[in-house]
């Protein structure tokens, strides 16, 4: 595949602290329109990676590139043409869900004839339409991880970055944004999400599994399984961290 048909390449892309290497000479490559999972422990290095992709933080060493933009020298643009949902969620409590969605609808340039629209349309995406008065603050989680994706997504990217999006929430919400997700992949989006939930690598086309900032093991789910004999993605996980410390 060539690198034009890649949203996301990445060759020897190391991340240094100090003394402490975060992420260890990682290569792979993600095809537009792929789901696209960085499995790993807290602490394996998937953050620090994605924020390099993401144009927030400078790689030490290596080469990557998002959409054809190299992280080096163009990362103001990716920064503008990509969708990115952090940890913490990046809403403002004080304002109203149709408010954040406005908030962030400026900030990405979408015009003011259009943000009514997008806004709407949004809302009703996201099953959030009765709740555009309501204070962020007072949402519930499941919810407030819905508006974030809303927020990232207002801009129409062709690329989405989802950094732990799942965290804390419970089962069945989940099983909700996974539904979006692939919602959005279905629309020809390029999904790239880490993750430390095993169990959601079952949803990803390929997943990469990441281990002290090292990429340790790559693939599809179901050839994983087969290959390790495993009859779910957590023990998948297992054999290869006792395979890294054999």
């Amino acid at each position: 595949m060539t690198g034009e048909e890649n949203a996301v390449t990445a060759v020897d892309l190391s991340r240094r602290f100090g003394q402490f290497t975060a992420v260890d000479r990682v290569t792979f490559s993600v095809p537009r329109g792929e789901v696209f999972g960085f499995l790993g422990a807290n602490g394996a290095g998937k953050t620090t990676t994605i924020r390099m992709l993401c144009g927030l933080l400078r790689p030490s060493s290596g080469s990557a590139s998002v959409s054809g933009l190299d992280v080096y020298t163009r990362f103001e643009e990716i920064k503008t043409t990509i969708g990115y949902m952090s940890q913490q969620f990046s809403l403002y409590d004080d304002l109203t869900v149709e408010e954040n969605l406005h908030f962030y609808g400026g900030i990405y340039g979408v015009g003011r004839t259009r943000l009514p629209a997008v806004t709407g349309a949004l809302l009703d995406q996201m099953t959030l339409g009765g709740q555009r008065r309501r204070l962020t603050r007072d949402l519930p989680l499941g919810w407030k991880q819905r508006l974030a994706l809303a927020a990232a997504i207002i801009h129409d990217p062709g690329i989405v970055f989802l950094d732990e999006p799942t965290s804390g929430v419970d089962p069945a919400s989940r099983r909700e944004f996974w539904l979006l997700i692939h919602q959005l992949a279905a629309r020809g989006k390029t999904i790239f999400v880490t993750t430390h939930y095993m169990d959601e690598a079952e949803y990803c086309h390929r997943v990469s599994i990441m281990k002290e900032g090292r990429i340790a093991e790559i693939g599809n789910p179901s050839r994983l399984k087969e290959k390790y004999r495993a009859g779910t993605m957590q023990q998948v996980f297992i054999n290869v961290v006792k395979r890294e410390q054999s």
